[in-house]
């Protein structure tokens, strides 16, 4: 993250009430790489963990991110299309309907290994998610 002159802390959102959060209506951010992505929610879970949710969609033939480590804990929705998932020395596929588990500390990267977009939901819990 980036630092500038002063530092301006977002409210952490509380999420103890039940809600539907629109898909449609939430901002899509457009990477320099082609993808895409929609902040769902961050937040404070009722007890005490901390949450965050976005959406993906990687286009095909577009290189993964860089290969990151995370100090959470990661599951992965794979909503369409197909991932390679990069982990631990291991490279594992995924489609549409699967989930992947990344463990707190894992160097990982996920990429598009398909010939049709794949869109992804990432939860996001515990750990360094503030």
């Amino acid at each position: 993250m980036q630092q500038t002159g002063s530092l301006e802390q977002k409210p952490i959102q509380q999420l103890n009430q039940s809600r539907v959060f629109d898909f449609e209506s939430l901002p899509v951010r457009k990477n320099p790489n082609g993808s895409e992505s929609r902040n769902v929610v961050h937040g404070e879970l009722a007890t005490g963990e901390h949450v965050a949710v976005h959406e993906s969609v990687q286009p095909p033939g577009v290189p993964a991110n860089p290969a990151h480590r995370i100090e959470h804990t990661e599951f992965i929705c794979v909503r369409e299309g197909t991932l390679e998932f990069q982990h631990d020395g291991i490279t594992e596929r995924a489609s549409a309907g699967d989930i992947l588990l990344v463990a707190k500390g894992t160097m990982h990267a996920v990429r598009n290994a398909g010939p049709t977009p794949a869109s992804y939901f990432v939860v996001a819990i515990g750990g360094d998610v503030q």
